[in-house]
């Protein structure tokens, strides 16, 4: 299998996972179904007692059920894109819809500096912004 599906199928299955605790779960859902073509109202199914479970888990076990949801659709979501790329392009936009895009990360460091018996003082101030690389 293509490496970039499966990157995005694990990415999606990260994302499906944490967006069926958010009020967007309503949207995503009939989306990621509509994706499994004549399979749609089984996957429905599928996605509502994945959810159930993820928000029936106490919340201290609330990303341990994440991650085994996760888990579960991310073969899911393999297979499709492996029988149907063209719905990589789909699950892209779902992504780019519904996942927040990480804010740059500013970094602020200062450094001081003193030479004991010389005349060498001073200070050192960087600042930058780290941007995360994604894979697409």
């Amino acid at each position: 299998m293509d490496p970039e599906f499966t990157d995005i199928a694990t990415r999606g299955a990260t994302a499906l996972a944490g967006l069926m605790v958010t009020s967007a779960w309503d949207r995503v859902k009939p989306r990621v179904a509509a994706m499994f073509g004549g399979r749609a109202e089984s996957i429905s199914e599928d996605l509502d007692e994945t959810r159930a479970e993820v928000a029936a888990a106490p919340e201290d076990s609330r990303e341990s059920a994440i991650q085994s949801a996760q888990g579960e659709w991310q073969p899911k979501l393999r297979r499709l894109l492996a029988d149907n790329p063209a719905m990589a392009e789909e699950l892209q936009a779902i992504l780019d819809e519904f996942t927040p895009q990480q804010p740059q990360q500013v970094v602020h460091e200062t450094y001081n500096q003193t030479i004991k018996g010389g005349t060498f003082s001073g200070t050192t101030i960087m600042a930058g912004k780290i941007n995360e690389v994604h894979k697409h």
